[in-house]
């Protein structure tokens, strides 16, 4: 089983399927952003930035497959992710449903150096105070699905890391 899990994780389909996931869930956003005016707030901007992180750990994990310590490096990065968007997505939930207060801003919350908002406002702006996510299929909301997402991907990370780290098993 480790031998396969390994195998999976210095596969280039592997890294691809993050980038892939990551990049459907901005496709996704955007949509429920332009075409049904779902519009975001900023807990669902900092979702946006870590999925951004998925991507920006995706590429460089199929480029580098082969090496050992860089994967180490990136599925903990994958791990972190998980993490981090898990946080944000049970913020959002808690939020929805009215079992977190707290004031949400206006403002993205991003560093001067790191002022998507600013460098690209069609996708990281936040336009919206928080309340409430779209509902997706079968009475799922967004912030629902997140969530499960995010769980997911912090196994997954957490995993492939171990896995990654203890390195396929020797005969």
């Amino acid at each position: 089983m480790r031998d396969r899990l390994y195998r999976l994780a210095t596969s280039p389909f592997y890294w691809l399927g993050l980038v892939v996931v990551a990049l459907a869930m901005e496709a996704t956003a955007l949509f429920y952003q332009y075409r049904l005016d779902y519009y975001p707030c900023v807990l669902c901007i900092h979702v946006r930035v870590w999925l951004l992180g998925l991507i920006a750990a995706g590429v460089p994990g199929y480029l580098a497959r082969r090496r050992r310590p860089l994967l180490v490096l990136l599925q903990s990065f994958v791990t972190l992710v998980g993490a981090g968007l898990l946080e944000r997505s049970l913020k959002l939930l808690g939020t929805e449903r009215g079992t977190l207060e707290g004031s949400c801003v206006m403002e993205s919350g991003l560093p001067p150096w790191f002022a998507l908002d600013k460098w690209f406002p069609s996708m990281f702006q936040v336009m919206e105070p928080c309340g409430y996510t779209p509902e997706l299929l079968f009475g799922v909301t967004m912030a629902e699905a997140l969530v499960v997402f995010s769980v997911l991907l912090l196994v997954l990370g957490l995993g492939m890391t171990l896995v990654t780290l203890l390195g396929p098993r020797r005969p």
